[in-house]
């Protein structure tokens, strides 16, 4: 027996543009104040591709993405309007790197053994056991041993990580979470008034199911709140599944199988009892799915759309928290009270009450052929049975968001591909899948070596999925901070030819950049675990003296650019919201002009050009500049005795075999790199920190946090105070290339 899944998207950013009805519901008792701020807010967001005619034409001429959610173009979330492309025209010198590493200026200043020098000698670079708890930690110690620093596309990006997650947690922990509890109160008590008036009528049950499901969600958020006497008994089966966590069984609610392992609290909301309620209440609206197909889920919905437009609290309240949440992590997939209340409009007219549900009975039946019609999700993420149609239409009240790699991971699992030849059936991806579909050669290759591509309709849909996805899509790519991180990583993925430092030229850097990308995928992921909808199979010391240590720029220009632009815009978007302190505006400030240094160096470095004293100072300063944001970041979290977590090491599952194992994606502490550079006609070895990434299979009742994974490395003790490291899982195999360990590790 088997199961499967889907998902879609409709991207917007003001609360004006949040979706088709916040416009139109300012008549549905709605303030008149939010006319105005609307329109204020349209005045102040830029057009998605309509500043000029060339722009106009630009985004006409890009490949069509089958991803979008409804009709017309998807209003941009990010703009960035102010950043070029970055031309620079590689011209770096060839040098040799002699096979004994003889011509290396500093090789003193290193203990490697053979093995290492052999690698050093081949790749150009190696990289190699630990570089502390944090990425910072390499470069200060370089600093002061007069190591030159070898700054990585890898520090970078984890210190926005860092600072993400830290902005997340503090809106959702001072802000939405309130706000949550607040809309789940008055969705329970609006949902019981309407129960009331429809007793004894055909919507009595679907009136009755709407007052258990937001009796859940509150009691997520309160476990004082009391249920009504004819909801309780689904409400207490619903929370006890919920708590009990076990994995897929059926939900009293909609009678249709539910994965209740995904309530789990993992990511930076386990710990904090605060954050567990929101996240579980979160994950509760984000899943249950109502469907379309079945007459008393769409009552059910109508209902629900109906309550919270005609509530203008409630209604603002929603509003605020799909709308912070989407500019985070994208718009969700899936038909919604936007949608719904369009429909509504359509068929019942601007003045809808209950009376009217009962008065005009055949208006549902026009109703629910309409909602038949609205566009289904594309990224899956219930379990449902091998067989049945694998486009499930249907209403959640605030839907997990579509991402483009769900979207590409669901596209190559089964049913979307078939058997291979021995009958095996892909359950789960590889997180290999989302480089390849976004052009990369080595990572497919990978693939096709270990098995993957034999699957039938695999390669078939990867070049479909490679040729949506080859084009510079604007509007794809600004939808919202998730999808600008992901695009700021792209250019890892472009091959690294000639006039490239020799180190980027082979194709164990190119599997190095890979490691990056997955790296960073994995602090993406478990940054967004709450809102990110996941992909479901169908079921089947120092020197006396004076040392040259001037070091060197990973040079990745268009990376840098991105993450300039990643930077500001999470800074505007945010202070639009009015969820920013002068603080951490002054910290994005300084990440973005960091990111614009990082930029200017290598683009000198690629076209062989001298750097300044101060652009040297700015390389051999730069794990001070990494410490600062660390620091920032966490110094709310240290323990009394001045402890502080290692936030570096993290895992994430995103996917689901419902036969019962998840995919976990993970980091352990950061290792070091070594890479033979040339500064100032001088070969020298310089040193940085980089990503160390893991992905397996795991138990599906037994999702892992970050306390757990942390015990599994070594760097917690477990719950008797014992330190173990009996980690049995290895990184990928396609990372031996360029990475040494001794033989005991």
């Amino acid at each position: 027996m088997k199961r499967k899944i889907h998902s879609g998207i409709a991207l917007l950013l003001s609360v004006s543009l949040l979706c088709a009805c916040a416009a139109d519901t300012s008549t549905q008792k709605q303030p008149q104040e939010k006319e105005a701020d609307a329109e204020e807010s349209r005045e102040e967001e830029p057009s998605a591709g309509k500043e000029n005619g060339q722009e106009a034409e630009k985004q006409e001429q890009e490949p069509e993405i089958a991803f979008p959610v409804g009709e017309g173009q998807r209003p941009q979330m990010i703009d960035w309007g102010r950043m070029t492309d970055v031309t620079v025209t590689p011209n770096v010198t060839p040098y040799e790197i002699a096979a004994d590493l003889s011509n290396v200026e500093n090789l003193e200043q290193f203990y490697f053994e053979d093995p290492m020098k052999e690698k050093l000698a081949e790749n150009g670079f190696v990289v190699f056991g630990s570089a502390g708890w944090e990425f910072y930690e390499i470069y200060e110690t370089n600093r002061y041993g007069q190591i030159p620093n070898f700054v990585t596309v890898d520090s970078l990006m984890h210190t926005y990580h860092l600072y993400f997650s830290y902005l997340l947690k503090g809106i959702e922990k001072k802000q939405l979470s309130d706000a949550l509890r607040q809309l789940s109160e008055r969705m329970m008590t609006d949902s019981m008034e309407q129960y009331e008036q429809l007793k004894g009528s055909e919507w009595e049950n679907a009136a009755k199911r709407n007052v258990a499901f937001f009796t859940v969600g509150a009691s997520l958020l309160d476990d004082t709140v009391v249920p009504a006497d004819y909801a309780a008994d689904m409400v207490r089966e619903e929370l006890a599944k919920i708590e009990k966590g076990g994995g897929i069984a059926g939900s009293a609610i909609t009678g249709d199988e539910e994965d209740y392992s995904q309530y789990a609290p993992r990511g930076y909301y386990k710990g904090d009892s605060a954050l567990e309620q929101y996240f579980k209440a979160m994950m509760w609206y984000g899943r249950i799915h109502f469907k379309q197909e079945e007459e008393e889920m769409d009552r059910s919905a109508l209902l629900m759309t109906m309550a919270l437009t005609e509530d203008a609290q409630a209604y603002a309240l929603w509003e605020s928290i799909y709308a912070v949440t989407s500019f985070f992590a994208g718009a969700s997939d899936d038909l919604g009270v936007c949608e719904y209340a369009e429909a509504a409009r359509e068929v019942y007219g601007e003045d809808l009450a209950l009376d009217k549900l009962n008065a005009e009975q055949d208006a549902f039946a026009r109703f629910h052929e309409l909602t038949g019609t609205l566009p289904a999700p594309q990224i899956n993420s219930i379990p449902i049975f091998d067989g049945e149609d694998n486009v499930i239409r249907g209403f959640r009240f605030m839907g997990q968001r579509f991402s483009i790699d769900a979207s590409v991971m669901q596209k190559l699992l089964y049913s979307q591909v078939r058997e291979n030849s021995t009958g095996g059936i892909r359950m789960l991806p590889d997180v290999l899948d989302i480089p390849a579909a976004l052009g990369s050669e080595t990572a497919l290759e990978i693939l096709q070596e270990a098995g993957e591509t034999e699957y039938a309709g695999y390669m078939e849909n990867m070049e479909a999925l490679r040729t949506q996805l080859a084009g510079e899509n604007t509007s794809l790519w600004s939808a919202s901070l998730y999808a600008c991180w992901l695009n700021t990583l792209r250019p890892l993925l472009l091959e690294k030819g000639e006039g490239y430092p020799v180190f980027m030229q082979g194709e164990a850097w190119a599997r190095k950049d890979l490691e990056c990308f997955a790296g960073s995928f994995t602090e993406l992921k478990h940054d967004t675990v709450l809102y990110s909808k996941q992909v479901m199979a169908e079921m089947g010391g120092g020197y006396d003296e004076e040392i040259d240590d001037r070091g060197y720029v990973e040079p990745e220009p268009l990376v840098y650019a991105r993450f300039a632009v990643l930077a500001d815009q999470t800074a505007q978007g945010l202070k639009r919201y009015g969820m920013l302190e002068a603080a951490d505006e002054e910290n994005l400030l300084r990440l973005s002009q960091m990111a614009g240094q990082l930029q200017t160096i290598s683009e000198k470095e690629l076209r062989e050009e001298a750097l300044t004293d101060e652009e040297y100072e700015f390389i051999r300063a730069y794990g001070g500049n990494l410490e600062h944001f660390w620091y920032e970041t966490i110094r709310d979290t240290a323990d009394e005795g001045g402890a502080v977590p290692a936030p570096a090491a993290l895992v994430v599952d995103i996917a689901t075999d419902p036969n019962g194992s998840v995919l976990e994606i993970a980091t352990g502490n950061p290792s070091r790199i070594y890479v033979v550079v040339k500064v100032d006609g001088k070969v020298k070895v310089a040193a940085g920190s980089v990503y160390m990434f893991y992905q397996f299979l795991w138990p599906l009742e037994d999702r892992l946090t970050d306390n757990k994974w942390h015990q599994m490395l070594g760097i917690e003790p477990d719950e008797t105070g014992e330190y173990h490291y009996d980690l049995e899982i290895l990184q990928p195999a396609w990372t031996e290339s360029y990475r040494y360990q001794y033989e005991w590790d």
